[in-house]
């Protein structure tokens, strides 16, 4: 879908406080908007879409406790090397 807007200008915004149980997520974000439209038909009682704002982005209202942020730490050269041999290997073993 072409909005004319920049990529800069397609943000995600997920809006949350202490006291509500409902987390608010807007995002232009093509393969977020599909994954909380799966699981919005899936669980409707958790997550549902309120908005289209027809530019793109998509607003849901999620339970408090389905969203979860994860950190990961960077890979030390040594396991960056491991992974991508894992990588290469399965690779090969997946064309035969």
């Amino acid at each position: 879908m072409r909005t004319g807007l920049t990529k800069k200008q397609k943000t995600t915004v997920i809006y949350f406080d202490e006291y509500s149980r409902i987390i608010e997520v807007q995002t232009h974000n093509t393969n977020l908007k599909k994954r909380l439209t799966a699981f919005a038909a899936k669980y409707p009682q958790c997550c549902r879409q309120t908005d289209d704002d027809e530019q793109g982005r998509l607003t849901f209202e999620i339970e408090k406790g389905r969203l979860s942020f994860r950190l990961t730490a960077p890979y030390s050269e040594k396991r960056r090397k491991a992974a991508s041999e894992g990588a290469k290997q399965s690779y090969r073993n997946n064309l035969k």
